[in-house]
């Protein structure tokens, strides 16, 4: 598996110079309203990116946390599935191709990937950012505009990404849209916002994926049903990203990071080997002993791990929020 640092910085330098000659006052206006919908409940027919100055808002604002989270999530496919790697991909709704960067940045990109969005202005972006990207295959990817809803057909492929998308259609079209990539896809990635609200969407889409003969690869080490009782609690994750300049002139911060939480399920048709468990929050260490919070087979349990462990010790205190436990030896 390839580093993501490479992908990942190049992909910086293309956003660097896309807030040039956008008046500040109409980016922050566009984020503004990015922000609302991506924290909001309704869902749409329609594309939310309406024109350039959406679309490059949302470029230079969203599309590195998206990177980093989508790659977050590849990665626990990864690790589950070793051996294998998409010769083709799919990123159904994939707007500027933050999704396709990241499979790109995980297994040094498929032979094919297609990205599909029905936003023209989304798609022409995402088409010249990849580009100037340093991998023939970004620079080869297909951007097609594509109604994403209750109609779509997908070609088949090896790897299908949902990801950030979910949550701007009808129940009815979620449910078809996640239907489809379990009919056409190898292997299926959704990832949402890490919020309540997101969990829930990713919990009915591997409910979906699971019904279809999918078996769940990543996170969950099982494809039983979510122990998390709804309402009480919801499973996320967290990457860190850099913060652009746009960040700091929307947010006002002073870090030179943030952390993007997110909920994903990975699931595939093919054998996998998923983690034994996995760590649902950050380790909390203490004094001699580090208590970990775990999903396992059995259900949500919290482990305690102590310097009489030896060298489960030291592998606990260096645990971080989403990993498979116990590590691999």
């Amino acid at each position: 598996m390839n580093a993501s640092v490479p992908t990942a910085d190049a992909l910086r330098g293309a956003l660097a110079g896309l807030l040039d000659g956008l008046p500040p006052k109409q980016a922050t206006a566009a984020v503004d309203r990015l922000i609302a919908n991506y924290r909001g409940r309704t869902p749409t027919d329609a594309p939310v990116l309406r024109d350039r100055s959406d679309v490059v808002a949302y470029a230079a604002y969203r599309m590195p946390a998206t990177f980093e989270a989508v790659r977050a999530s590849l990665a626990g496919l990864a690790d589950a599935a070793p051996d294998w790697s998409p010769a083709t991909h799919v990123d159904v709704g994939g707007g500027t191709g933050a999704a396709t960067w990241a499979v790109d940045s995980v297994w040094e990109g498929p032979r094919e990937t297609t990205v599909l969005d029905w936003a023209e202005p989304a798609l022409a972006l995402g088409r010249e950012l990849a580009g100037a990207a340093p991998s023939p295959v970004l620079r080869g990817a297909r951007w097609q505009k594509a109604v994403i809803g209750t109609s779509l057909s997908l070609p088949e492929a090896d790897l299908a990404t949902v990801s950030y998308v979910l949550g701007e259609l009808t129940a009815e079209a979620r449910a078809a849209v996640v239907d489809e990539a379990a009919r056409r896809a190898q292997a299926v990635v959704v990832i949402e916002p890490g919020t309540p609200e997101g969990y829930l969407r990713v919990r009915e889409a591997r409910d979906r994926l699971i019904a279809a003969g999918l078996h769940v690869a990543a996170p969950c080490p099982h494809d039983g049903a979510c122990p998390i009782v709804v309402g009480e609690d919801w499973c996320h994750f967290s990457a860190r990203v850099s913060r652009s300049s746009l960040h700091r002139q929307v947010k006002g911060g002073s870090l030179a990071y943030e952390d993007e939480k997110f909920s994903y399920v990975a699931a595939t048709r093919f054998p996998v080997a998923p983690a034994t468990a996995r760590v649902t929050r950050r380790p909390q260490i203490r004094k001699g002993l580090v208590l970990l919070d775990l999903c396992g087979p059995e259900g949500l349990a919290r482990e305690t791990v102590s310097k009489r462990h030896g060298a489960l010790y030291k592998s606990a205190r260096d645990a971080e929020w989403g990993d498979a436990w116990p590590p691999a030896e």
